[in-house]
């Protein structure tokens, strides 16, 4: 049984939805971000289950397990370096002199 999806899969980026566009509110970026929350989460899920399996000797095939591993690594390498910048701008608009 394979849970790893498809090369490029975890990388879509759904529009995001403005009031003017007749969104309902709180539907937006933030709807948006919990969604690539969602998708980081079972990407973690599908290495872990993948790992697991490798280490078992029940993976039919190692090198798909290795590259679930892999990936999700990166994404949450990803996700790590984007929360920072965030953070970062959020700090500098604070620290903006009027």
């Amino acid at each position: 049984m394979s849970v790893i999806p498809p090369i490029g899969s975890e990388w879509s980026v759904g529009a995001l939805q403005d009031g003017a566009s007749g969104a309902q509110p709180g539907v937006g970026a933030g709807g948006g971000f919990a969604k690539l929350v969602g998708q980081l989460t079972e990407q973690q899920d599908g290495a872990a289950q993948a790992a697991q399996q490798l280490a078992a000797g029940t993976a039919s095939d190692p090198s798909q397990a290795v590259l679930a591993v892999e990936r999700a690594r990166l994404s949450m390498q990803l996700a790590a370096q984007i929360r920072t910048k965030v953070v970062e701008s959020v700090n500098d608009i604070f620290h903006t002199q009027v």
